[in-house]
């Protein structure tokens, strides 16, 4: 009988629990489609582990044109054109993965890296993976493209203890976010998504490779008109260098 009632107390409070995290997590993600993320806890741990906490979240307007083009370029070419998930990317990781799994290989979107850095942590577990692709689709549905991005531009990891677009081009260029060239802004984004390994202070062979392939990339895709639209030339600062 105790035993049946410690039971009914257990589920009741786990219900209470899972009703409570639900619409929790479902305020977060309203209230980030305007407000900036405080911390998330890829930034914690990196504070807590001794890596530093270098960040600066800055508005829309305050980013250039070069960086919102250059990471596209760099990590999201599809970008525009997707719901949150290229299939083939991730079919062809999946498969690169099988292969070789001590080379593990990604196949995420940009929106499939905001959902994990802002509302989940590191790592490759189903389970993370599957609250991955369910943020992933909330924020694409809730916050819509141009959010997703300056989002990303803001709490992306960019070098060790750096987080963001400002806080990386102050540290490697002592230049705000908005004022970044066309190569600089592509130094920057050639580091992604692995930053502690190809750096860009000092720059490494892999970053100064992969630069010129993503200034290429960055001259093509600016023809695409949806791409345009998310950019949005007219209310970012333009600095062809």
């Amino acid at each position: 009988m105790k035993a049946k009632i410690f039971l009914k107390k257990v589920w009741k409070w786990t219900k209470r629990i899972f009703i409570f995290l639900f619409f929790f997590q479902l305020f977060c993600i309203l209230l980030f489609k305007w407000v900036d993320p405080p911390i998330t806890i890829t930034q914690l741990l990196s504070w807590v582990s001794g890596d530093g906490l270098k960040r600066d979240y800055v508005g829309w307007k305050k980013i250039s044109y070069n960086a919102k083009l250059s990471v596209i370029a760099s990590e999201d070419q599809l970008f525009p054109d997707h719901s949150g998930f290229d299939w083939k990317s991730i079919k062809k990781a999946t498969e690169y993965n099988k292969k070789k799994p001590n080379r593990i290989r990604g196949g995420s979107t940009i929106s499939q890296q905001v959902a994990k850095n802002v509302f989940l942590w590191q790592g490759r577990t189903k389970f993370r993976k599957g609250l991955e692709a369910y943020f992933t689709f909330m924020i694409e549905l809730i916050w819509g493209k141009k959010r997703i991005l300056e989002v990303y531009l803001n709490v992306i990891e960019m070098g060790k203890g750096i987080y963001g677009i400002e806080a990386a081009s102050q540290y490697y260029f002592n230049k705000p976010a908005a004022s970044l060239t066309r190569m600089e802004a592509a130094t920057i984004a050639s580091c992604l998504p692995n930053p502690k390994n190809y750096t860009v202070k000092p720059l490494s062979n892999y970053v100064a490779g992969k630069r010129q392939r993503v200034m290429q990339q960055m001259n093509n895709l600016e023809r695409d008109i949806e791409l345009q639209e998310i950019i949005d030339t007219n209310t970012s600062v333009k600095t062809k260098k």
